[in-house]
């Protein structure tokens, strides 16, 4: 992976043979504006920030309802993440935390994980029991990665960033309380024009599998579990090696749910770079009483 080739040339030999100060990490940001509309009508906006310097990554988002959807239930939440990357494996977070607030509640989440492992979750106000929630077995906090890192998606190290075999891959995630598979899959390759970004783009169809923490009996779980009308538009990421959500398309039981990048930003030691233009090709671990 490019960051930590770079991260590892941190000495420099000099002619005379002296040794040269170490280089300093490069830190690259992604910044994504998105706008959230369902079944055609704006519902609100959304603004994600990535950072990249070495191995270590570092999330933060922010989620708004607007217009009626704002008045009439006042949401609004926030998340952040953090952990390293490796070459092609799926992120390794270590700290995960949401807070999602309406005009009458508030719900937090924080969970801390080891080496893919959960190793502590705090829900707050904690879930009230159901006869129909699937329990979480200790197997379920193994191996798995938080909603948040679930975005990242590194690049097959063999492959070009928009090649289509980058789509195929299960993302096992959990949220603090459920556990679930993302199971993504090659659709298409579209060109695409946003403010930041031009370029092909990698169009995955994608399939929810729940696991456990679900209630199983709902009709919204088990619409979810039937949907075939979920897409995920990858758009590539240099330097990380990686691509990053463009677009989510999810199919509702009120109607098509869209999240559409409206900026794109990729900076590097808070300096933007030039807007991303490309052909398509013809062919920390945390301790568990420590979670933050």
């Amino acid at each position: 992976m490019r960051l930590i080739a770079s991260a590892l040339v941190t000495l420099a030999f000099a002619g005379s043979g002296s040794i040269a100060q170490a280089q300093p990490l490069k830190t690259r940001t992604l910044k994504v504006s998105y706008d959230i509309t369902l079944a055609g009508l704006p519902l609100g906006k959304a603004d994600l920030s990535s950072s990249f310097a070495g191995s270590k990554y570092e999330m933060e988002g922010r989620a708004k309802l607007t217009g009626l959807a704002m008045i009439l239930t006042g949401g609004k939440g926030e998340a952040s993440a953090s952990g390293t990357l490796a070459d092609d494996a799926p992120p390794r977070s270590s700290n995960f935390a949401v807070v999602s607030k309406t005009s009458d509640n508030q719900r937090s989440v924080r969970m801390g994980l080891k080496s893919g492992r959960v190793a502590k979750v705090e829900i707050d106000p904690p879930l009230e029991p159901r006869p129909d929630r699937v329990p979480v077995k200790a197997a379920d906090k193994r191996g798995v990665v938080d909603p948040m890192s679930a975005l990242l998606m590194p690049a097959v190290a063999s492959k070009n960033l928009t090649e289509p075999a980058n789509c195929d891959r299960t993302i096992p995630v959990f949220d603090g309380a459920s556990r679930m598979n993302v199971v993504l899959s090659y659709g298409e390759t579209k060109n695409v024009e946003v403010p930041g970004y031009s370029g092909p783009v990698l169009v995955c169809n994608a399939r929810y599998v729940p696991i456990s923490g679900h209630r199983s009996e709902r009709p919204a779980t088990k619409f979810m579990q039937e949907n075939k009308d979920i897409s995920v538009w990858l758009a590539p990421v240099e330097g990380p090696r990686l691509l990053f959500p463009l677009k989510v398309s999810v199919r509702t039981m009120i109607g098509m749910g869209e999240m559409q990048a409206s900026l794109w930003s990729l900076e590097e030691d808070g300096k933007a770079s030039p807007p991303i233009r490309k052909a398509v090709r013809a062919d920390e671990a945390i301790e568990a009483g420590a979670v933050q």
